[in-house]
């Protein structure tokens, strides 16, 4: 997946910038041996790279890789493996793993995306157990072994549940870091979710309400989509609540892409003058995307985020790409 990318204040000084993106270019093996009586055993080892870092020595990292167990009960898989906060996010975006997904464009939180102990998108050091399908209704849960960062204790874990019939689809989930440090209040470091998705003909309509209660306020999200840390934050509370709607439009080999999201000022937060910060902001993101083929596609898109801080400046990009899959 290659694409231009204009941006305007991408970076913290503010500045324009136009470069190629490999998004989320990836390679990977997954393959499962039956071991009789309905019981199998899974594994997956997947890693992305970036073709426009080679010369750098960091254009591979590591993505989902697990081992687990298959069966009439369901799965169970340990190792480095998405959240179903994350998943049932994907579900969601129409452009996902390209360069105009929503996380990268503040139509989702921060939860969607990175890796770690802490409540991060892609969960390392886990366990995760999904159920069966019964008749359309799914069910995860995760936990994280305890980890000490700088002093910080975490036990991360989540649960979602997820209901599909027909062109309907429903989640929610709930994720927190679990902290069991003095200097961490335990009752704001979580996150939970409601969304849903309908698909009628060639049309569908989706959204998802996030509720911070303090774990998106951790995340970069606050500190500004495509401006990291310009608001120069010191200390910020929780209430960084977070909604998005969209549509998609399919006409022959085309689709029609549009969303709006709104995210809320974060409680008490401070820069290092002591001045109370506006985290907020409004995005939105419109696109379409042109299928040339089953392994091949190529897409356009243009995406604003403003800020309710009026010392922050909106950021917009411009992205043309092309993916193909193999």
């Amino acid at each position: 997946d290659t694409s231009i990318v204009a941006s305007d204040n991408y970076t913290t000084a503010g500045e324009s910038e136009n470069s190629f993106v490999c998004t989320t270019c990836s390679i990977g093996f997954k393959g499962s041996e039956d071991l009789g009586n309905g019981l199998k055993a899974i594994f997956s080892i997947d890693f992305q790279y970036d073709t426009t870092k080679v010369e750098k020595g960091d254009s591979i990292t590591d993505r989902d890789q697990w081992l687990g167990m298959a069966g009439n009960f369901g799965q169970v898989r340990v190792g480095t493996i998405s959240t179903s906060y994350k998943s049932h996010g994907a579900m969601l975006d129409p452009a996902y793993r390209t360069a105009i997904q929503q996380r990268d464009w503040g139509l989702q939180s921060e939860l969607h995306s990175n890796a770690g102990e802490q409540g991060q998108g892609r969960a390392t050091n886990t366990v995760r157990y999904d159920t069966p399908d019964w008749n359309g209704l799914k069910g995860t849960a995760h936990y994280t072994l305890n980890s000490d960062e700088n002093g910080q204790s975490f036990n991360a874990w989540g649960a979602g549940a997820q209901y599909s019939n027909g062109g309907l689809l429903v989640f929610a989930d709930y994720l927190t870091a679990n902290a069991n440090n003095a200097e961490i209040d335990n009752d704001n470091d979580s996150a939970y979710k409601v969304g849903a998705k309908y698909t009628m003909n060639n049309f569908a309509v989706f959204g998802q309400y996030e509720v911070d209660d303090g774990l998106i306020s951790a995340g970069s999200a606050v500190y500004g989509y495509l401006n990291n840390d310009a608001f120069d934050l010191v200390s910020i509370g929780d209430g960084a609540d977070l909604w998005m709607v969209g549509a998609t439009y399919t006409m022959g080999n085309n689709t029609l892409y549009g969303a709006y999201s709104s995210s809320d000022d974060a409680d008490d937060a401070f820069n290092s003058a002591g001045a109370s910060v506006d985290t907020g902001y409004d995005a939105w993101e419109a696109g379409i995307i042109h299928s040339m083929s089953k392994q091949t596609l190529v897409y356009l898109g243009y995406g604003d985020v403003g800020y309710n801080d009026n010392d922050v400046d909106d950021s917009t990009g411009f992205a043309l790409g092309m993916k193909h899959k193999f």
